[in-house]
């Protein structure tokens, strides 16, 4: 029963895309309160994957290119989620809520959570593959764009003013009802350390 349950998550997982409901999960914040995304029902929400051991993070982190795109997120009405899926002992990993309001603090990031699935839980729910990779949720729960921050697939901070920022890019659409364009594209950066 279990191996079938397991099959059929992967079936699931692996079919996900834009349009698509989004998966409900709930993981413990930098606060140590239970955030569920069922309590976010009718709020528009990110999701953002992070590991800020991965050079393709701090890109967007040290060049401010992440807080940016997360405080107009938020001044459009949305609740931006940044989860660590990193394992004990492998890159990234925060051990505590304590260690997730320092990673907060330290990157003066203006994400409304740091979630910690240190099992990997919600990141194979959403078939995660890498740090950063984004997930926009409407207020339906429904799955307006997912994958890379932007279009140049590299580490080096001088490509974000060439590269085309594919979260803002969404937000704009969705902010003059438009649909979104390119909804998905191909994720970029290290692999989640599951």
């Amino acid at each position: 029963m279990k191996i079938l349950v397991s099959l059929l998550m992967t079936t699931l997982t692996l079919a996900l895309s834009p349009g698509d409901k989004a998966p409900q999960f709930s993981l413990k914040n930098q606060n140590n309160e239970i955030i569920k995304l069922s309590t976010l029902k009718g709020e528009k929400v990110i999701l953002e994957w992070y590991n800020d051991g991965c050079p393709f993070v701090r890109k967007h982190y040290d060049s401010m290119n992440m807080q940016q795109t997360q405080k107009l997120a938020k001044e459009r009405g949305y609740h931006w989620l940044s989860i660590n899926s990193s394992n004990v002992g492998k890159q990234g990993y925060i051990k505590d809520a304590q260690a997730a309001t320092n990673r907060l603090k330290i990157e003066k990031s203006h994400a409304t959570h740091f979630l910690i699935d240190t099992d990997g839980t919600v990141g194979k729910l959403y078939n995660a593959k890498t740090t950063p990779e984004i997930f926009i949720i409407n207020e339906n729960g429904i799955i307006e764009y997912m994958g890379a921050i932007d279009s140049i697939p590299s580490a080096d901070k001088s490509d974000i003013q060439n590269a085309r920022n594919y979260v803002r890019n969404a937000l704009d659409q969705l902010k003059e009802n438009k649909k979104v364009s390119p909804a998905r594209t191909k994720p970029y950066g290290c692999s989640v350390k599951y």
